[in-house]
């Protein structure tokens, strides 16, 4: 859904860049630009919960998606309503297109949705998932690793920047405010690498929690040393972010690295997105420094 999302909004991941030809294709099939429309846009962030289905927890790990699909297909007509009709008109700054709310008006969309998913997963997705599964397993069991040594409380508090522990609660550094009692219930961890850097929490549905964090080491599996990370973000930007350990200026990286200051003020801008540097002023300068996160990550090429 996150790579849909990216697609549709004509976006690029910070990682992996472009979604592609084949990704941009794709949204020309009617069920899957039908899925695309019900995805946020323009600063909203509320997308339907049904389309993100929590994993069960009786299937096989290699049948999850399958699972998943089959749930979207299998959602009641009532909840359908209730959130495409509902949710979206209290959460969303435009309003439902007509030929959206008529396919759901129908009855047919929970099919065409999941025949969109399906649809898109195998034409953009399908080739590199044992990849994306390798890098979500591995954080897996990292995680559970950690909560066993340390405790769940921890592992909440190292899950993002924008993600804490209280002790008795989980706070959220988001846009709206609100506060949800999860006593009793289940709290659905889910590694991401296509969100990353970004976390998302699905409470809508009662009794139905999930934070979606940014697994950790996104490019795991790829090359060691200083290629590996370079196949991620790109040869320049590695370079640079190899070099950021001391806050450094433009000008300073310019001549360090022999890229011309427009290069790397592009470059910068770009890791200052996708929030692996920081930048603050200091007199006449902007001096850049990498965040935690790209520590980590260059760690990663070490390990």
């Amino acid at each position: 859904m996150a790579w849909l999302k990216l697609t549709a909004a004509s976006g690029r991941h910070p990682v992996f860049g472009d979604p592609g030809p084949a990704a941009r294709a794709s949204l020309a099939h009617p069920d899957v630009a039908l899925l695309a429309d019900l995805l946020p846009r323009n600063g909203d962030t509320y997308a339907p919960d049904l389309l993100t289905p929590l994993p069960g927890t009786g299937a096989p790990r290699r049948d999850l998606l399958d699972e998943q699909i089959a749930q979207i297909e299998a959602a009641a007509q009532d909840d359908l309503e209730t959130q495409v009709f509902t949710y979206t008109r209290t959460h969303w700054s435009r309003p439902l297109r007509a030929t959206t709310r008529r396919v759901a008006e129908s009855g047919r969309m929970p099919r065409r949705l999941a025949n969109g998913l399906a649809r898109f997963w195998r034409d953009t997705l399908s080739d590199g998932w044992p990849d994306l599964r390798s890098i979500i397993d591995q954080d897996i069991a990292r995680r559970a690793t950690a909560i066993a040594a340390h405790g769940v409380g921890r592992t909440f508090g190292e899950l993002h920047p924008d993600v804490e522990w209280s002790g008795d609660a989980i706070t959220f550094a988001k846009s709206w405010d609100g506060e949800i009692d999860a006593t009793g219930g289940d709290l659905v961890l889910a590694p991401s690498v296509l969100l990353w850097p970004d976390v998302v929490i699905q409470v809508d549905v009662p009794g139905q929690f999930a934070l979606y964090y940014p697994a950790q080491r996104v490019g795991a599996g790829r090359d060691r040393g200083p290629e590996g990370i370079a196949q991620v973000v790109g040869n320049a930007r590695a370079l640079l972010l190899a070099d950021l350990e001391t806050a450094r200026s433009t000008a300073d990286l310019a001549t360090r690295t022999g890229y011309t200051p427009g290069t790397v003020s592009y470059h910068l801008g770009a890791l200052h997105r996708a929030r692996l540097v920081t930048k603050v002023r200091d007199g006449r300068y902007v001096l850049y420094q990498r965040t935690a996160q790209a520590a980590r990550l260059l760690e990663g090429d070490r390990d």
